[in-house]
């Protein structure tokens, strides 16, 4: 990830201070149609959390599936070449 100092970005400071000290979420939108969002630290570490949470459950999920085979092994070397890695 990236990361800008407040300073060079045109985020006006009430705006930054509400988002960091405040915990508000601010979207921003782009003339195209595309918003970026603005949210703490705190909301990202929640949402990461949230994310590892749900991987963790669609792992299992996929384990649990393989095992009662449901799902065929793929060899790693055939994904690898299935990806163009």
């Amino acid at each position: 990830m990236k990361t800008l100092k407040a300073s060079e970005t045109r985020i006006p400071p009430d705006t930054f201070n509400r988002v960091a000290y405040q915990g508000e979420r601010v979207r921003v939108d782009r003339r195209d149609g595309k918003s970026v969002y603005l949210v703490s630290e705190e909301d990202l570490d929640l949402l990461a959390r949230l994310e590892e949470a749900y991987w963790s459950e669609e792992g299992e999920r996929a384990l649990a599936e393989f095992r009662r085979g449901k799902a065929a092994a793929v060899p790693f070397s055939e994904l690898r070449e299935k990806l163009g890695l």
